[in-house]
């Protein structure tokens, strides 16, 4: 279980730039949910949009996924869970759908409230 601290906003930071703070830096969403380029860099212009994974286990993980899903405003995963259904995910690690952790490799986050709609305001910002 993986639990984020969360800080306090200032007053100057607003609850898009607290989300984009905590994709970019805290949960490194982009590592898996972004493809890279030729030289091993996220690709920006497909920020977020889904990719194949550059790690696998060793041993077999039952359940280990070898994509990960685009979290992108309109993307299947988006439109199926809703935005209600993502900040659960995001607040119990839990799919809002089956009630169960996310698979493998996804680590299973405990946001706070806040936390979750800042990153929910932030991903609705992508295209």
């Amino acid at each position: 279980m993986l639990v984020l601290a969360s800080a306090m906003p200032t007053l100057a930071e607003s609850k898009v730039d607290r989300g984009k703070y905590l994709v970019e830096n805290v949960g490194v969403c982009g590592e898996c949910h972004t493809p890279r380029q030729a030289d091993g860099q996220p690709d920006r212009a497909k920020w977020l949009k889904g990719a194949t994974l550059n790690v696998q286990p060793i041993e077999p993980i039952k359940g280990w996924h070898k994509t990960s899903p685009d979290i992108t405003p309109g993307s299947r995963l988006f439109l199926k869970w809703g935005e209600k259904g993502m900040i659960k995910f995001l607040e119990t690690g839990l799919n809002p759908a089956n009630g169960r952790p996310a698979d493998p490799p996804m680590p299973q986050y405990h946001m706070t409230a806040e936390d979750a709609e800042a990153v929910m305001e932030y991903l609705k910002t992508l295209k």
